[in-house]
């Protein structure tokens, strides 16, 4: 689903490097990953697959159509095209109804701190995500208005590392890609970044993300000053 607030294309200024910050949903956020980690583990279970915690890192940034190809190799199991149908839709039902009971409680350490200060210097913000549930995540933990642009896996053909959904993300706020930072917590989602031409923020352990352009553990405590300087 594209979600636009209408805006005006914006030059780069002499005010910042950053005109646009650009945020991944699962793991930067919203923690939702252990959401869909049950919905799957049920699903490969259904199946007879076992499916570990490790397993579930190799979906981090993937499409749910690619997910579940994923997990199906760990059999391996061929379905048919309306069996896979199917299955998406058991997968995705149960995760609805995991994150139907969530709210503002589950968003992640510093993150309304964080874009409070990102509005209030005047950058643009948008959500680039794969997840087709975003807006109804957004909703329900009061974050949808935070965000010029929400773009997410309803509005997108490519999933990443392919940078699809943060061009159209940068383009939704009329901002160049060379003025954008991208928040991101999977390493496909880094490679997305970095092939848009944008700068990359790796949320997490180096050992992942270490091709971003600079590491932050999360955003608690996080100086927007600070965390600019160290992207010039």
């Amino acid at each position: 689903m594209l979600h636009i607030r209408p805006t005006a294309p914006t030059e780069p200024t002499a005010r910042t490097m950053i005109d646009c910050c650009i945020f991944d949903l699962d793991g930067v956020i919203v923690d939702t990953a252990k959401y869909h980690f049950l919905a799957w583990k049920r699903l490969a279970a259904e199946l007879g697959i076992n499916f570990t915690e490790t397993d579930n890192e190799r979906l981090k940034g993937v499409s749910r159509v690619e997910s579940l190809k994923i997990v199906l190799s760990l059999g391996p199991i061929t379905l048919s095209p309306a069996d896979f149908d199917a299955a998406l839709a058991r997968k995705n039902g149960w995760y609805l109804d995991y994150i139907n009971q969530i709210g503002p409680e589950e968003i992640l350490p510093g993150v309304a701190v964080f874009l409070a200060a990102v509005r209030a210097r005047g950058i643009k913000t948008a959500l680039g995500s794969a997840s087709k549930n975003a807006r109804l995540i957004l909703e329900r933990i009061d974050l949808l208005d935070e965000f010029d642009a929400i773009i997410d896996g309803n509005a997108v053909s490519n999933a990443k590392p392919d940078p699809e959904v943060f061009l159209r993300a940068a383009q939704a706020c009329g901002i160049v890609p060379a003025r954008c930072v991208v928040f991101e917590d999977a390493a496909a989602g880094v490679e997305a970044a970095l092939n848009a031409r944008m700068k990359c923020v790796g949320v997490g352990s180096a050992d992942v993300l270490g091709r971003a352009h600079t590491l932050i553990p999360g955003f608690a405590g996080l100086g927007l000053d600070a965390l600019l300087a160290r992207l010039a």
